[in-house]
């Protein structure tokens, strides 16, 4: 009988739960103990799960040899040491987005994994939705013909965080479903945003990345409005898609619609635009939660030693828009290269 990988789950706030939850219900793991320092967190989490074992402090459960791989469900400013300290300690590690908050400190986890042969995942969730891996496969089949644009609104009120704006709470998510479909990488973007509550980050923002070719993604994301809007328009030369992460039946929306013209060659006064209208069709999805897919596959990759499908290089990738969307709020709204 195989033995289940047995994991450690590091931060009991907004995410650790749903962690906790989805870990636990693989056959194939045990969660074994589960750390945060603050006990009214901890806690109901072991009542809820008597079999649990409890530590205020993550050094405590990272050092215990009965445990195989970390789960880090923390603010983003500790996932570097706490993920470098569990890689150090011969754990898989499994983190929360954003990888961390640096491209440097991203570069130190990769190579730390690689170097001791190490899992290292980053939870770019929604890449594991049925709605994204559904669209990946349509522009993998040429379904939406050559790609255009890209258009998302990210908005809700709150939840503010301490340590991160909008841009590494919100646009993360775009970035990552940018980085599994896209048609190459980024090459610049450009940044604005503002911030209206005294003392905190950015709460409000725009980016906008340009690609080769024709392609280009818009991305708007916000903690002050007063409804929660998960939309994102995705437009070819073939077909376009409306994706609404929050439509409890239809996420995906794929509509025939497009403008088809005839080169008039060397004259291009006389190009001539026709507007096609065709079918909407809604794929089906399956009710699979994200979460329960992403957990699933890093306990893959733990017992293949395969590179999870966001791996390390995967969430460097992301940190490094985000790092280059920060020098273009410095300067201005300026746009930056991209390092990654």
């Amino acid at each position: 009988m195989v033995q289940p990988v047995r994991v450690g789950v590091v931060g009991c706030g907004y995410w650790g739960p749903n962690l906790i939850r989805n870990f636990q219900r693989q056959a194939d793991a045990q969660v074994v103990a589960v750390a945060d320092q603050r006990p009214e967190r901890l806690e109901p989490i072991l009542r809820a799960s008597p079999g649990l074992e409890g530590h205020a402090d993550a050094a405590a459960l990272i050092a215990r040899a009965d445990i195989d791989a970390v789960v880090i469900a923390t603010p983003v400013a500790t996932h570097f040491p706490l993920a470098l300290a569990a890689l150090q300690a011969g754990k898989h590690v499994f983190v929360e987005k954003p990888l961390a908050d640096s491209e440097a400190a991203c570069a130190r986890l990769i190579e730390e994994a690689e170097r001791r042969k190490l899992v290292l995942m980053v939870d770019h969730v929604f890449v594991f939705t049925s709605a994204v891996q559904k669209i990946e496969a349509m522009l993998a089949r040429g379904d939406l013909g050559e790609l255009y644009y890209y258009d998302s609104v990210r908005v809700n009120l709150g939840l503010f965080q301490p340590d991160v704006n909008v841009i590494w709470d919100l646009a993360v998510h775009d970035l990552a479903i940018l980085d599994a479909i896209a048609p190459g990488p980024p090459l610049t973007v450009a940044a604005t945003a503002h911030r209206h509550i005294p003392g905190q980050a950015e709460n409000m923002a725009a980016l906008t990345l340009s690609y080769a070719g024709n392609f280009t993604a818009h991305i708007n994301v916000n903690w002050l409005s007063p409804v929660k809007v998960r939309r994102t328009l995705i437009g070819g030369s073939k077909r376009m898609i409306v994706y609404d992460d929050i439509e409890p039946d239809h996420k995906i929306m794929v509509y025939e619609k497009g403008v088809d013209y005839v080169d008039p060659g060397p004259d291009a006064a006389k190009v001539r635009v026709s507007y096609r209208t065709g079918d909407m069709a809604a794929p089906h999805l399956d009710g699979r939660e994200a979460l329960d897919r992403a957990a699933a596959h890093f306990l893959e990759c733990v017992r293949s030693g395969e590179a999870p499908r966001t791996d390390g290089r995967a969430g460097l990738r992301v940190v490094a828009v985000m790092a280059a969307a920060m020098r273009s709020l410095a300067a201005g709204g300026t746009a930056m290269g991209i390092n990654a």
